[in-house]
């Protein structure tokens, strides 16, 4: 007798929910992803990819579409608020090393390009909107899930995508909240074409207490960040560009240019929360992905990286037979795996956020001296290699000659 394809619950449809229903209906899986937005998109801010995203984005098929509007990066560029670089890592090698570039791409981009995927695999997917997980319960057999409208779903698998605080993780791990870091990110988009932003731009700044970066997302369309010390749960009066003006006056150009280039109404402000790494991420046929199980603050540009990688070992491990056995497989490769990120990730925001002059002057001589030669290094070892497990055949300098 044919065994029948497991049924996978995913709450939660941001990147990483979606990112694994595609990469589990590719191996036949059923899946129903419920979202608690009415309508399914990802917000209008940036994601830097580095190339271990792009690989497995290659895998999941979708790459292509990805580079038809996001530009490949060639350098990245570290250095203090004067515009003095103490770092520069060529990252446009990783195309003929890897087989796959880092890139920057509008997150709603990237978001509509997997849904549609997902869309595009047939019935036995399904893309609820308007429908949290506000409950769960499970048995020797299967997992039911409780909607916000009432109803109730059953299914084999439940995966909790729904994010730092969701209720899928709370319901696993209890209600611990997440740890604030002690910085606030004002996020925003500009219109912008400038010499000093040629297409695969990356700019990361370091001020006394704050920084700002930028990267282009499309052509003529930068994004950007502000990240400041701060207490935690503040807002903005009235228009906060001229917070940011003040912040930055006098920083290397174009970041003036760039913040007078943004619409009041795009820029977005929040607390940047982290959890330290959990133990555990599941029990029985209920597992967590993506921020949820490991939240990893924008510091290495590994959130979203981490997602996709957690999509495709979640794929690999669930089988059939015993799928309480496989979800603790995946849990096991994957927490060894991010937990790492997460503390490196926070070791870095607590360095960006030095004010007294005197550790700024040690931190910028560290860096010239440490970053070029070893901490690109690491970051490659650590971040990028893990990927080649999933390259194809197709390397992506094939794609640029196709006019990609």
């Amino acid at each position: 007798m044919t065994q029948r394809p497991l049924t996978v619950l995913i709450s939660g449809g941001g990147i990483g929910g979606l990112a694994a229903a595609l990469a589990l209906r590719q191996r036949g899986l059923r899946v129903r992803v419920f979202e608690r937005a009415t309508e399914l998109r990802d917000g209008g801010a940036g994601l830097h990819i580095w190339t271990n995203g792009t690989i497995a984005l290659q895998r999941l098929g979708v790459l292509r579409e990805v580079l038809e509007t996001a530009p490949m990066q060639q350098i990245t560029h570290f250095g203090t608020w004067r515009g003095d670089l103490f770092g520069a890592w060529p990252v446009g090698g990783f195309i003929e090393k890897y087989g796959c570039p880092t890139i920057a791409v509008e997150r709603s981009v990237l978001h509509r390009i997997l849904s549609a995927a997902v869309t595009a695999t047939g019935d036995d997917a399904e893309i609820r909107t308007g429908a949290a997980v506000v409950g769960f319960e499970q048995d020797d057999t299967g997992v039911t899930v409780e909607l916000s409208d009432g109803d109730r779903v059953r299914g084999d698998v439940l995966i909790g995508a729904d994010g730092i605080n969701g209720m899928v993780r709370n319901g696993l791990l209890g209600m611990a909240r997440p740890r604030y870091t002690g910085y606030i990110a004002w996020r925003g988009k500009a219109e912008l074409r400038h010499e000093k932003i040629p297409p695969g731009t990356f700019y990361a700044l370091f001020g006394p207490g704050t920084r700002f970066t930028f990267y282009d997302v499309a052509p003529g369309v930068v994004h950007w960040m502000s990240v400041a010390n701060g207490e935690p749960g503040g807002h903005d009066d009235g228009d906060p560009r001229e917070l940011l003006a003040q912040r930055h006056r006098g920083w290397m150009a174009p970041v003036e240019e760039i913040l007078a280039a943004t619409p009041p109404e795009a820029i977005i402000r929040g607390d940047v929360l982290d959890r330290a790494p959990d133990k555990r991420w599941g029990a029985g046929r209920v597992t967590l992905l993506g921020d949820a199980a490991h939240p990893i603050t924008f510091n290495i540009g590994q959130g979203a990286c981490q997602a996709l990688e957690d999509a495709l070992v979640l794929a690999e491990e669930l089988d059939t037979t015993d799928p309480a056995t496989a979800l603790r497989r995946y849990e096991k490769q994957r927490r060894a795996r991010t937990a790492g990120l997460q503390k490196v990730a926070w070791r870095i925001g607590r360095l960006g956020a030095v004010e007294n002059p005197l550790l700024i002057r040690l931190r910028e001589l560290g860096m010239r001296l440490v970053w070029p030669w070893l901490v690109f290094r690491i970051a490659e070892r650590d971040q990028i290699a893990y990927a080649t497990r999933w390259r194809t055949p197709e390397p992506t300098a094939s794609l640029q000659k196709d006019g990609v």
